[in-house]
């Protein structure tokens, strides 16, 4: 199957709920918390937050957005190459609040492997790094 193909089979699998939740997170420039989404929503069926939250909980398991668990707010998944929905990296200005998927490789592979001395075996990653964007910096 081509990836445009898989891609549209992706997109069928969506419940309409799940779907509208989608477009509107993948559309929007910035996290959005649960409350705004429903408040977004409201007027293509979507009353009540339990609708939500359960959207929002397979979008996230089925790695089409992430959680910025700092923030309480879902992004759509900016990485096209990204496998595994339970391990993400962001990086967060402190300054401007705008958020950026992190995709670096090298950090992926070392916490792939990733193991402390207490012996516990993760299962699953959300990393979030502070700082101050190039735009902030440049000003």
């Amino acid at each position: 199957m081509n990836k445009s193909k898989n891609k549209n089979v992706q997109k069928q699998d969506l419940s309409k709920n799940q779907q509208i939740i989608f477009d509107l997170i993948k559309k929007s420039n910035e996290p959005l918390k649960a409350y705004s989404i429903l408040s977004n929503v409201q007027k293509k069926g979507i009353k009540a937050p339990l609708q939500v939250y359960r959207a929002l909980d397979k979008l996230v398991e089925i790695g089409k957005i992430h959680k910025i668990e700092s923030k309480n707010a879902f992004m759509a998944c900016q990485n096209s190459g990204c496998q595994i929905a339970k391990a993400t990296a962001f990086s967060i200005c402190e300054n401007c609040e705008k958020v950026s998927e992190i995709k670096n490789s090298k950090l992926f592979e070392y916490l792939k492997g990733f193991d402390d001395k207490s012996g516990m075996k993760y299962k699953k990653y959300n990393l979030e790094f502070f700082g101050v964007c190039n735009e902030c910096t440049a000003k």
